[in-house]
């Protein structure tokens, strides 16, 4: 992805090449980024999402707080906004309003939403996706087994991503 004008450091160009390719699989591919803390496992984590809209799916990553979601949430939304990429992000977070939740659900039932940022509120029934190819687990060892399965069972053939801080 050329579309950013920001520069990787050797080990996330490592790291995203190695991404890229798995991507281009048919292989389900379950990988665990793992470094400190600012490293840029975030950046790695968007850019696949990023990868996988513009190859027709949805992305969707699950974090372990609403502050984290928020938080994603604004920071990529402001990244997209400030280097014209165009796709639509939704955040679906547990203390959302009724009404807020049902819109975000039918955007992300529609395919309008590109990629979804949300806490566990991602598995939650009611919860349909329309074309999920790729799902990544912020600070996985936050949420249970069954937890990031049931939100790749949500997806066909989903590529799945983990990452954890050390």
């Amino acid at each position: 992805i050329a579309t950013l004008p920001y520069h990787l450091t050797k080990a996330q160009l490592s790291v995203w090449h190695d991404i890229k390719e798995y991507m281009k699989s048919p292989v389900v591919m379950n990988r665990l980024v793992q470094g400190d803390v600012g490293s840029g496992k975030t950046i790695i984590a968007v850019l696949a999402l990023m990868n996988t809209v513009y190859a027709g799916y949805q992305g969707a990553m699950m974090v372990p707080t609403e502050v984290l979601a928020r938080q994603q949430y604004d920071d990529t939304c402001a990244m997209f906004e400030k280097y014209g990429i165009n796709i639509n992000v939704s955040l679906l977070i547990g203390s959302m309003t009724a009404s807020a939740k049902k819109k975000e659900r039918q955007r992300i039932a529609s395919g309008e939403a590109g990629i979804v940022i949300g806490t566990h509120a991602l598995i939650q029934a009611g919860v349909e996706y329309a074309n999920l190819g790729l799902v990544v687990t912020d600070e996985q060892h936050r949420f249970g087994v069954h937890q990031r399965e049931s939100l790749t069972q949500k997806g066909s053939g989903v590529h799945t991503s983990r990452s954890a801080d050390h």
